[in-house]
C-alpha cells in the first residue's frame, strides 16, 4: 500500500501525522479502472486496447509487449501524440456545508479539461532474432487542478502525480512460434499538491499547503509472443510493481496565529514528509487473429493489483487540533477486457474498432474522492491508418472512456466555523474523456 511518514526535525517534542493524498488521474486515467492508461497516442487508442500485447505491427510493441519486435522487419521508429479532453465537473449536493460556498471548481483535469501525452518508441534490428529496443512513454497519473476556492479546497486544490517510464528492451527469437522479450522500467515520478487550510478567524483567508518532490522508481517487464499458425499469435505480458519514494518538506503559507501555533506545537512547520507509492504491478494477455484478407479480430484480458496502492488524504482535518487522522483506502484490484477488429479497406488503409470495459479501482461502488474522480471505465475506440510507402504509416485513432456519475460524502470531524473541513456532498455527472491521436512509422 501507499506508506506515509513524518519524519521530525532536532527539538520537535511529538510525532504528528499530516495526511497526503496520492492521487492521479489522467485524463482517462479513468483511462484503466485504476490510473495506468492504455493510451499513448498509438493504434491501440484506436482498438480500445484490444490485442494490445499481441498486435505487434510497429515499434509501440516494445512498450506493449517487447518480445513483439521479432516481428518487425529492419529498424523501426514510431512517434506518436495526443490530445485529451476529460469531462469531471463536480456538482455541489444539498448536503455540503453551506460555508464552503458554491464554487464548482470548474474541470478538474489539465488546463480546463485538456491534457496532452504521447510517446517515441525504436526498435533496431542486431539480426533477425535479436532486437534491441527503447521506449518513452507516460501512462502514469496526470494534473488535477480544480478552482483554489472550490467548496472542496480543504480536501484539494491542485495535485499532480506522473511516472514517465524509459524503457531499454531486447528480444529473442526462440525458434519459429516462441519469442522472449524483457524491458527495464526506469519510471520518473513528479508528486505536487496544494490544498487549503482553513483559518477560523474571519479576519484571514485561507492558508495553503504544498508538497513537491521529485522520484526514481525501477521495474521490470516481461513479455512472450507465441504464432500458432502464420495468422493467429498470442501475447502474455508482466509488468512488476515500480515503487516511487517521495520526500519533502511541507510549505505553509497564509496561516494565521493561532493556527501556525498549532501546527508548530505538534512540530507540524518543520516536519518531513516521506510518501511511498506503489505503482500496480499487472498481468495481461492478448490475441490476435487475422481471419481472411481483410478482417482480424483482437482481444484481451487484464489484471492490476490497485489492493497495492492505497491513498492518505492531505491536509488538516481540524485546524483547532491539527494531530491529523490518516485514512487508507483499501483500493480494490482491477480487472480488464477489450475485443476489437480490423478491417482492410484497400491496399494502404486499415480501420480499426474496439471496445474494453475496466472494473473500479475504489471501494465504494459509485463514492469516489475527489482526489480521484474515476472508477470503472468503458471504452469505445476507432482508427485508421494509410501506408504511404513501402517503409513508412501514418495514422489518426480516437476513443471515448465514459465513467458514469461518480457521487461524493465526505463528512468532517469538524464544522467549518471552528476549522473543520466541512462536509462536501455531491457528483460527477457522465463523466468521460476523449483521446485524440495521432502517429507515424517507419523503417529504415
Amino acid at each position: 500500500m501507499m506508506t506515509w511518514q513524518v519524519l521530525r526535525t532536532e527539538g520537535c517534542c511529538a510525532a504528528a501525522k499530516v495526511a497526503l493524498a496520492a492521487s492521479a488521474l489522467v485524463a482517462g486515467q479513468a483511462f484503466a479502472g485504476g490510473m495506468l492508461a492504455y493510451e499513448i497516442g498509438t493504434a491501440d487508442v484506436g482498438l480500445a486496447s484490444a490485442g494490445y500485447n499481441a498486435r505487434a505491427q510497429d515499434a509501440s510493441t516494445v512498450f506493449t509487449n517487447p518480445a513483439g519486435m521479432t516481428r518487425l522487419e529492419g529498424n523501426q521508429a514510431l512517434v506518436s501524440g495526443q490530445l485529451l479532453w476529460a469531462n469531471t465537473q463536480y456538482s455541489i449536493g444539498s448536503g455540503s456545508s453551506p460555508l464552503l460556498g458554491s464554487d464548482d471548481g470548474g474541470y478538474a483535469v489539465g488546463s480546463s479539461g485538456w491534457f496532452p501525452g504521447g510517446g517515441a518508441f525504436l526498435s533496431y534490428s542486431v539480426s533477425p532474432d535479436l532486437k534491441l529496443g527503447f521506449a518513452l512513454a507516460g501512462n502514469f497519473g496526470a494534473p488535477l487542478k480544480y478552482n483554489n476556492d472550490w467548496a472542496g479546497r480543504y480536501y484539494v486544490q491542485n495535485t499532480t502525480l506522473l511516472g514517465v517510464s524509459f524503457l531499454p528492451s531486447v528480444a529473442f527469437k526462440v525458434n519459429d512460434k516462441l519469442s522472449l522479450g524483457a524491458g527495464l522500467n526506469a519510471m520518473y515520478g513528479i508528486y505536487k499538491d496544494q490544498v487549503a487550510i482553513n483559518n477560523p478567524n474571519p479576519a484571514f483567508a485561507d492558508g495553503r499547503l504544498k508538497y513537491d518532490d521529485n522520484s526514481w522508481g525501477w521495474g521490470a517487464n516481461l513479455g512472450l509472443m507465441y504464432e500458432i499458425d502464420e495468422g493467429t499469435r498470442i501475447g502474455l505480458t508482466w509488468n512488476s510493481q515500480v515503487n516511487l519514494d517521495f520526500k519533502a518538506s511541507p510549505q505553509f503559507s497564509g496561516l494565521s496565529p493561532a493556527v501556525a501555533h498549532a501546527l508548530d506545537k505538534v512540530g507540524l512547520l518543520d516536519s518531513q514528509l516521506k510518501i511511498g507509492i506503489k505503482v500496480p504491478q499487472q498481468v495481461m494477455a492478448s490475441v490476435f487473429t487475422q481471419i481472411d484478407p481483410r478482417w482480424a479480430l483482437l482481444g484481451s484480458v487484464g489484471w492490476q493489483q490497485w489492493s497495492k496502492f492505497g491513498q492518505i488524504n492531505i491536509g488538516i482535518d481540524d485546524t483547532s487540533n491539527p494531530v491529523s487522522l490518516t485514512t487508507d483506502i483499501p483500493f480494490k484490484d482491477t480487472w480488464h477486457l477489450a475485443t476489437g477488429a480490423q478491417y482492410r479497406l484497400s491496399d494502404p488503409w486499415l480501420l480499426n474498432f474496439g471496445i474494453a470495459y475496466d472494473s473500479g479501482f475504489q471501494p465504494n461502488g459509485s463514492t469516489v474522492s475527489p482526489l480521484m474522480p474515476l472508477n470503472t471505465a468503458w471504452r469505445f475506440g476507432v482508427g485508421g491508418q494509410q501506408q504511404l510507402s513501402k517503409t513508412s504509416v501514418w495514422g489518426l485513432a480516437a476513443d471515448y472512456i465514459y465513467g458514469g456519475t461518480l457521487k461524493t460524502n465526505l463528512q468532517s470531524t469538524a464544522p467549518v466555523a471552528v476549522g473543520g473541513r466541512g462536509n462536501l456532498i455531491g457528483s460527477y455527472d457522465n463523466t468521460g474523456t476523449l483521446v485524440m491521436s495521432i502517429y507515424g512509422n517507419w523503417k529504415f
